[in-house]
């Protein structure tokens, strides 16, 4: 069988951790996907001429309907994926922030994502689907546990 090998692109994407605090607690939105088969992050591919921080703030405003503002860098994210109608393996890097809940609602997110909901910090840490998103989760939840201190 005569298959032509994979081809080869680069993704650079940015992202989001929105919070908040409810009744002394922090909340976190997560973004269903594929018929709610899977939790993430949201985020999404960085348009030409913005920045990482640019694109996490309007990711997370079209996937969430939510605004809001950033407090810090979580790092980021690499892995490969397989575009199948292209036969194409990408290698994705995903940038993403803390943000702080500004104003917005779920309901108002886009059509890329299936629902968009507020979880409980640990609820949303066992929720996520993909290593890498629980990863940046868990850094977020050790920078709010801090801020919950100070």
């Amino acid at each position: 069988m005569n298959t032509k090998p994979a081809s080869l692109k680069r993704q650079i994407s940015s992202g989001g951790v929105i919070f908040r605090r409810l009744d002394g607690a922090y909340e976190v939105v997560l973004v269903s996907v594929r018929e709610g088969r899977y939790w993430c992050l949201p985020k999404g591919i960085i348009d030409k001429g913005e920045t990482p921080e640019q694109t996490a703030l309007r990711e997370v405003r079209e996937e969430s309907g939510l605004t809001g503002k950033i407090i810090g860098g979580l790092g980021e994210i690499t892995y490969w994926y397989y575009i199948k109608g292209e036969n194409t393996k990408c290698r994705k890097t995903v940038h993403f922030f803390l943000m702080e809940y500004v104003s917005g609602s779920t309901s108002q997110h886009d059509r890329e994502v299936d629902e968009a909901v507020w979880f409980p910090v640990e609820e949303a840490l066992e929720k996520i689907s993909f290593k890498g998103d629980r990863q940046i989760l868990e850094k977020a939840a050790s920078l709010l546990r801090e801020m919950g201190e100070g």
